[in-house]
């Protein structure tokens, strides 16, 4: 069975994107990736990432605006799921790892 390959994006990279690689890497039947939309992401999204990803999932609706602005005619046939995750939280904070398995988890059944 091919792995189910899932990019997860936020602004900068730093904080919930990262957070929702690390909680979901190692998983059966995943892969995992993450970047940034922001300009000063520390790791900005490429192309290659959404060519290689089934399932964009980004944090909030300015995310999905950003990349369809930016990315369009790489989103063709893609999934671009928002997860309505604000920017609270810190790296692997307890609460934005549940908010994620609780959110995260549907989307890859």
């Amino acid at each position: 069975m091919t792995p189910r390959r899932v990019l997860f994006l936020c602004s900068r990279h730093r904080l919930r994107s990262p957070t929702a690689a690390a909680v979901f890497n190692g998983r059966p039947g995943l892969e995992v990736d993450s970047a940034g939309l922001a300009d000063d992401a520390d790791t900005p999204l490429d192309a290659e990432q959404l060519d290689w990803a089934d399932l964009v999932v980004v944090m909030e609706r300015q995310h999905a605006r950003r990349l369809r602005q930016r990315f369009a005619h790489r989103l063709k046939g893609k999934r671009v799921v928002t997860l309505d995750i604000p920017d609270d939280y810190d790296f692997m904070q307890p609460e934005l790892v549940a908010l994620l398995e609780r959110r995260v988890a549907p989307l890859l059944r």
